[in-house]
């Protein structure tokens, strides 16, 4: 499966594209000064053709040549003009032809599925979400998210997806891209996949959640200005994406980040092949969690407005539970001080061991309690991590939102599709 985050050939976020100086055939070079553009025109938004030449470094001619090719291909259109008394076409203001393919992310959750529809710049045109069963038959869960899927597309105008991603709570095996180790989770989520590969006939990635929500943090959150981060998830179960130098790692097995079966201090036995009971699981989940606030004064919150695990993939009401008292402790200033000491003592161990393996420098706190819990968490957790290493992280809270493992989905089949639309041969063509 390739890798969702950093690409060959796909400038970091950020930097301005440059002409190469070394010696090409003019094939490839038109194919190189054809990507340098579409980049450009991706990051900044639309630009004249003087703005091309300007930040490309080409001529004016080879610019004028590369508009040609690639509004002949579909690929860009005149959106507008610069400047309110410029007319002529040297106030032509290009952009990437938006609709010129869509693509779909699916966010699988033990209890349902949410399937957004998104053009080619990643801005979304339809979203539907849908209950399923965590005891569902395969068969009828794959009737409710066709069902959805094929909504979504209609609604987006009747469109075919050039590119489906979707994000699922297990592992996903890397040589065979299919997803492994769900003896825990639904059986129709691995039959929901291999249904949507062969209904579709477009290219199908399939990718962890908390990896996808580590996509929506660097691209849009919290991890903006990090090339290297660890997100720690927290929610019905924890667990981590772990993103190097740009890249997001993970592993032999699709296991890195499976922090639920960290051993740990603090917890009466210790995890097995086939569960993280003991593990990091028993101090940092949401059924832990739930345990701490009662000691604390906070268990039996009731459910507001807008309450609930929409990113999470627990299978019960722990993780809306969670939620719900870390927020009120948060509510409760300083009434709700000694239970987050205690919730970030217990986070803090998970983020000395990170800390320990990787020197990350930076975590962020997502899933439902990292987000519930915000700076004030954030903060806490940073001190008491601050105590068990002497390397310096930086503790930050999620700023994506509910929709984390969507919109990751969403950016990493956006990323996908351009990859192949704006591939030399076809940028070229």
């Amino acid at each position: 499966m390739p890798d969702t985050t950093a690409r060959p050939g796909r400038a970091p976020a950020g930097t301005v594209p440059r002409a190469r100086s070394r010696t090409a055939s003019p094939r490839t070079a038109r194919a190189i000064n054809d990507r340098l553009a579409l980049q450009l025109l991706e990051s900044e938004g639309p630009l004249t053709a003087h703005q091309l030449k300007e930040r490309t470094g080409l001529s004016r001619p080879t610019v004028a040549d590369l508009v040609d090719r690639l509004g002949g291909a579909g690929l860009i259109e005149v959106v507008g003009e610069a400047g309110a008394d410029r007319r002529g076409p040297n106030a032509r203001l290009y952009g990437i032809v938006a609709g010129r393919a869509h693509l779909a992310g699916i966010d699988v959750r033990t209890h349902g599925v949410t399937v957004a529809v998104a053009d080619l710049l990643g801005t979304v045109r339809a979203q539907e979400s849908v209950p399923v069963a965590a005891d569902a038959a395969p068969e009828t869960a794959l009737t409710c998210a066709y069902a959805a899927l094929d909504r979504t597309l209609e609604r987006a105008g009747g469109v075919r997806p050039h590119t489906v991603v979707v994000g699922a709570p297990g592992l996903v095996d890397p040589a065979s891209g299919r997803l492994t180790g769900t003896g825990t989770l639904p059986s129709w989520h691995g039959a929901l996949v291999a249904g949507l590969r062969d209904r579709l006939g477009v290219p199908l990635l399939l990718e962890n959640e908390v990896n996808l929500a580590a996509i929506a943090e660097r691209r849009d959150g919290a991890a903006r200005d990090r090339d290297t981060f660890v997100l720690l998830w927290l929610g019905h179960g924890v667990g981590a994406a772990v993103v190097l130098d740009g890249r997001l790692r993970r592993g032999a097995s699709g296991g890195t980040g499976e922090i639920g079966f960290l051993p740990v201090p603090g917890t009466p036995a210790l995890p097995s092949a086939t569960g993280c009971d003991g593990g990091f699981h028993s101090l940092a989940a949401s059924g832990a969690i739930v345990e701490l606030a009662g000691e604390y004064g906070f268990a039996g919150v009731p459910a507001g407005p807008g309450a609930g695990g929409d990113t999470g993939s627990g299978t019960d009401d722990e993780a809306p539970a969670a939620e719900r008292v870390v927020r009120a402790a948060v509510a409760a200033g300083p009434a709700g001080a000694d239970f987050l000491d205690a919730l970030a003592r217990r986070i803090a161990v998970g983020v000395a061991a990170v800390t320990a393996l990787l020197d990350p420098g930076c975590v962020v706190l997502g899933g439902e309690i990292g987000r519930a819990g915000g700076a004030a968490l954030a903060t806490r957790v940073a001190a008491c991590a601050a105590g068990m290493s002497p390397l310096h992280t930086e503790v930050r809270a999620s700023t994506v939102g509910g929709r984390a493992v969507l919109r990751g989905a969403v950016l990493a089949a956006k990323d996908a599709a351009q990859d192949d639309l704006f591939a030399p041969e076809g940028a070229a063509r």
